[in-house]
């Protein structure tokens, strides 16, 4: 299986040919991004592909909010080019999960923690978020799954 740094490197050749300048350029981007920090430390480090996507989700608003405030300017032009490039980052994330898939992950870790024998409260918080972090890994916003949990344990 490919990861997704590979797909990155690979779509910048394939963005090359088909002549499609936003994404080439933002593919870049992203692919500069990668690098600055895979080196920015005292010893490299190799981005997996769980802080790619968190990386790819952060500069994807980053575009989001560039564009609003070219739009408050009256720049529309410059708005809708950063759209494009937020859109062409956004074709690399995983597909978002619905509020109702995310609850059904919550309620499955919390039966789960309460079959093998713990009292859950909101003192427990911390030690539910985690597996239901991993299995969302950036498909759904972390505060709102925070909100789900805190309502389900109250």
């Amino acid at each position: 299986m490919s990861t997704l740094k590979e797909r990155l490197h690979a779509d910048v050749v394939s963005h090359m040919k088909d002549g499609n300048r936003i994404a080439l350029n933002a593919t870049r981007n992203v692919l500069s991004e990668i690098d600055t920090r895979e080196k920015a430390g005292r010893e490299p480090i190799h981005l997996d592909d769980v802080e790619i996507t968190a990386m790819l989700q952060k500069e994807a608003a980053q575009y989001h909010e560039v564009a609003r405030l070219y739009e408050e300017a009256g720049e529309t032009e410059r708005a809708a080019m950063e759209i494009a490039d937020a859109e062409a980052i956004e074709a690399y994330l995983p597909e978002p999960l619905t509020q109702e898939e995310v609850e059904s992950i919550v309620d499955e870790a919390i039966a789960s923690l309460k079959a093998d024998g713990v009292e859950l409260s909101l003192f427990h918080m911390g030690y539910i978020m985690k597996p239901i972090s991993e299995r969302i890994a950036g498909r759904f916003d972390g505060k709102a799954v925070s909100e789900i949990v805190r309502t389900r344990l109250s």
